[in-house]
């Protein structure tokens, strides 16, 4: 399976970033291996100073899509989460200076928190383009979204991919964070919410 990210994707995270707006998707990919379950524990790598959360929502492909239209993109997935992206802002900012890929930064092993249990899109009539969800640490909300901000909807951003790489079922989808990406320290608890339900509760070691 594959785990696809999509960067620059609410327009507050990326003024807070100081980056243009996206004209298209930017996507990236990490391996099986970032994949943090079981709500176990997350420790920090000795290789950052800076280890930042990414909040996102998550949906999972349910069957084998290329070059899907957009208006058809619905029928691919079926399921919704929220997961982490972890990165390594210090390695990242080095990355963009030099113009080089992200991947060390992002595609580290257990990086990328998500529920053992996908909710049913089905049980939100509000559908994909209306869900809220936050991230609280040690009790305190830090940071929240909703998928009505995202620059690129979650069908277009299936439409996109699929031209340039088959998905398959199974991948996961991280649709990019809103603003208020923030660093995480040892012994802080992380609380994750999709519609005010809880999905991951773990600790930073």
């Amino acid at each position: 399976m594959k785990i696809i990210c999509i960067g620059h994707n609410y327009r507050k995270h990326i003024e807070e970033l100081g980056h243009a707006l996206p004209e298209e998707p930017l996507f990236f990919c990490k391996p099986d291996t970032a994949l943090l379950r079981n709500n176990d524990s997350f420790y920090i790598p000795d290789f950052t100073d800076d280890l930042q959360y990414e909040t996102e929502l998550v949906v999972k492909i349910n069957r084998i899509v290329k070059s899907i239209d957009e208006k058809f993109a619905s029928r691919c997935y079926s399921q919704v989460a929220v997961g982490i992206d972890f990165t390594a802002r210090d390695i990242q900012r080095c990355c963009i200076e030099k113009g080089l890929p992200w991947e060390i930064c992002k595609a580290f092993d257990k990086s990328t928190p998500v529920p053992n249990e996908f909710k049913e899109l089905a049980d939100f009539p509000q559908g994909i383009g209306n869900l809220h969800f936050r991230l609280d640490i040690n009790g305190k909300t830090v940071q929240e979204g909703n998928s009505a901000d995202m620059i690129f909807s979650v069908d277009k951003i299936i439409a996109y991919v699929s031209r340039f790489m088959t998905l398959k079922i199974g991948d996961i989808i991280f649709t990019g964070t809103p603003a208020g990406v923030g660093k995480v320290k040892i012994g802080d608890r992380l609380e994750v919410f999709l519609e005010g339900e809880k999905m991951m509760d773990f600790e930073i070691k």
